[in-house]
């Protein structure tokens, strides 16, 4: 992807920016889905199909997670490590979450579905996270 989309994606040609709100996306997303999983994991995993138990616990993980990478997006230049664990957390949670759907869980079809959506949007974050990061790098702020 090149600095030119991302900036355009971003709303902003400054590459810090870019990847601080590529961040702050992902912990929003992340988080809210967090909490949902906290505040009905008992209606959710009845329309998932995936134990109440298992939704309750990913939610639990999720927002202290998403608490992480917004804490790390508030920062006026995210340090490259740090950046590099999330792009690599979530390259991680997508394909456990494929084989997941693949090996063990038994969903209904909204879950089905809503397991390969969440796949490819974490995914898309790490994307947009480890492009943001490359450009950045090769400015020259």
């Amino acid at each position: 992807m090149s600095a030119t989309s991302l900036a355009a994606l971003a709303r902003t040609s400054d590459p810090q920016t870019v990847l601080r709100r590529f961040l702050a996306l992902d912990a929003v997303v992340t988080g809210a889905n967090g909490l949902a999983y906290l505040v009905a994991s008992g209606p959710l995993g009845r329309f998932l199909g995936v134990d109440s138990t298992l939704l309750l616990a990913l939610g639990a993980f999720l927002a202290g997670y998403a608490a992480a990478v917004g804490l790390l997006a508030s920062r006026a230049r995210p340090a490259a490590l740090p950046v590099r664990a999330v792009v690599e957390a979530n390259l991680a949670w997508a394909v456990l979450s494929l084989l997941a759907l693949v090996l063990w869980l038994s969903p209904t079809a909204a879950g089905a579905v809503w397991t390969v959506l969440q796949a490819l949007t974490v995914a898309g974050f790490a994307a947009l996270q480890y492009a943001a990061l490359k450009a950045r790098q090769g400015s020259s702020d």
